[in-house]
């Protein structure tokens, strides 16, 4: 068995947004195909997700210098206790599924702060002689991705910052290959914004027949 972090970076549900209607036929094709993984939700507007702020810099201070966690304020206890909770529950899944909508060039904030949260010295890389190296090279990771314009290729392609951004974190982790669907062009091709999410919802689901 495997567990499946199905992570999501909307505000809104699958009748409102084309990422997250993509990302539940992808779901749900997986659970159909593989009913015997563990799919956990991870709804970034619904859970807690710290940024690193100062308390978070004073309590990782404090903390490489010998101070106690008990002795932390609260605060600082609650934001690190809780990004070491996120970090924990990435390393022991085995898949991941991001879903995000592009929004100016790149996802949503909460996304960078949950990746801020994952990608930990000692838990997802470590440092060696030789420069950093992933640990993460037995896990698999999917990317979906909606945005108005057509971000993939053409003449915007440079101004893409979130595919290539979350594909560098994968790879600098240890996961190599991160496969993606993306729907997009709706806002520039109106009349067709029904014909693409269509077309990314049979990609999906194809591709979750074998993720």
């Amino acid at each position: 068995m495997a567990t499946v972090l199905y992570i999501t970076a909307h505000p809104n549900d699958h009748h409102a947004s084309f990422s997250m209607a993509v990302g539940k036929a992808f779901i749900d094709t997986y659970r159909e195909s593989n009913p015997q993984d563990e799919v956990i939700h991870l709804d970034l507007y619904k859970v807690n997700i710290p940024y690193i702020d100062g308390d978070v810099f004073t309590a990782w201070g404090k903390l490489a210098s010998g101070t106690a966690f008990d002795q932390l304020s609260a605060d600082e206890k609650a934001k690190v206790g809780r990004l070491g909770e996120l970090s924990d529950q990435f390393v022991a899944a085995d898949k991941y599924v991001f879903v995000n909508p592009i929004w100016n060039f790149s996802y949503p904030p909460l996304l960078k702060a949950y990746i801020d949260s994952i990608v930990v010295a000692g838990k997802t890389f470590k440092y060696t002689d030789k420069g950093p190296i992933g640990l993460m090279t037995t896990k698999k990771a999917f990317h979906i991705q909606a945005s108005g314009s057509v971000l993939s290729s053409g003449m915007y392609a440079d101004f893409e910052m979130a595919h290539r951004h979350l594909d560098a974190i994968m790879k600098f982790i240890g996961i190599m290959t991160i496969d993606a669907v993306f729907c997009e062009g709706m806002a520039a091709m109106p009349d067709k914004a029904q014909e693409i999410k269509t077309e990314a919802i049979k990609k999906a689901r194809e591709a979750a027949k074998s993720f």
